[in-house]
């Protein structure tokens, strides 16, 4: 790879011929990306990438005129410390505000290139060429937040919220939930029966975690399989298969762990049953007030059919146990 510094005038102008054309391929990705979530925000990116695509034509019709038609095949791959372009366009249903903030971190390191090469540059008209190229990015960048005024409008940007909500909710907030209503629930049976079936913490510890883990990876599996979000916009069946079953294991393990209380400590079995108990309390009542903030439960419906719910699971344990 070679240096920046050691770039020809020739050479700088080739690599910032081949960055337009690729900065404006990944603007209509993510014009694509964007159409049917944002479509407003779509066009803002497709007015980007046609303004890309003319500051090529002006970079190439300069080239021109001072090297001739042949470039030389360098990239900014090729450039040690050069501009870098994370892939994430190749990711479907990027959050919007990703996509935005790539995009002006793209418009940053174009304006950077054109500044530094203006002034590591001896030659009088080259310099010139440079400074020209500079004011045509910083006009890129007014003009890019001129597009954005005069298309996202207030209204606009309300309704694209509300769309990056729904989409939030979709992606994580259900999955999650359904992972942590799962293990907080489910696990209660097992656990607290083995707890007073065996009145011994290491026991009943190992069950907790035991049904903790499984159901996680049951529930990972269900979720990601379930559908690949293409028509439902639910983002990527593995994203929601691990959000579900970490949280799944999370809402199991939180009313385990108390069974780690060595079995030496007096009373060491009730001492950890009463800390389980109030670690469930708490669960309980986040995935209530969860439900009730995302999903639109009103919260004394979703107090009752959690905290009732997970009451009779709990009883269930405690009998089959202490039978």
């Amino acid at each position: 790879m070679k240096s920046f510094a050691e770039l020809t005038e020739r050479e700088i102008l080739a690599v910032a011929i081949s960055s337009e054309e690729e900065d404006s391929r990944i603007y209509m990705a993510f014009a694509e990306d964007l159409a049917e979530r944002y479509p407003s925000s779509s066009k803002v990116f497709e007015l980007m990438a046609e303004e890309e695509t003319q500051h090529r034509h002006a970079l190439l019709e300069m080239y021109e005129q001072r090297f001739g038609k042949i470039l030389p095949p360098i990239r900014r791959e090729d450039v040690k410390g050069f501009l870098k372009r994370r892939p994430i366009w190749l990711t479907k249903n990027l959050p919007l505000e990703t996509i935005r903030s790539e995009a002006e971190n793209m418009e940053f390191q174009a304006a950077r290139f054109y500044a530094k090469a203006a002034s590591q540059t001896t030659d009088v008209n080259i310099r010139k060429l440079l400074a020209d190229l500079s004011e045509v990015e910083k006009g890129h960048e007014r003009n890019a937040g001129r597009l954005q005024t005069t298309i996202l409008t207030e209204e606009v940007r309300g309704e694209e919220d509300k769309t990056s909500q729904r989409v939030f909710v979709l992606q994580y907030v259900q999955p999650g939930l359904a992972g942590l209503m799962d293990g907080s629930v489910s696990t209660l049976a097992p656990l607290f029966a083995a707890a007073f079936a065996t009145h011994h913490n290491w026991e009943t510890f190992l069950v907790g975690l035991a049904a903790s883990i499984g159901a996680g990876i049951s529930m990972g599996f269900a979720e990601a399989l379930s559908d690949d979000g293409a028509l439902t916009g639910r983002g990527s069946p593995w994203l929601r298969g691990g959000i579900s079953g970490i949280m799944t294991t999370l809402g199991g393990l939180g009313h385990t762990l108390p069974y780690l209380v060595p079995d030496t400590v007096p009373n060491a079995f009730w001492y950890a049953t009463a800390i389980a108990g109030l670690v469930v309390f708490v669960e309980l009542w986040v995935i209530a007030w969860i439900r009730m903030k995302y999903m639109d439960t009103p919260f004394l419906q979703a107090v009752f059919q959690i905290v009732l719910g997970g009451g009779i699971v709990l009883a269930i344990g405690i009998l089959i146990g202490g039978a």
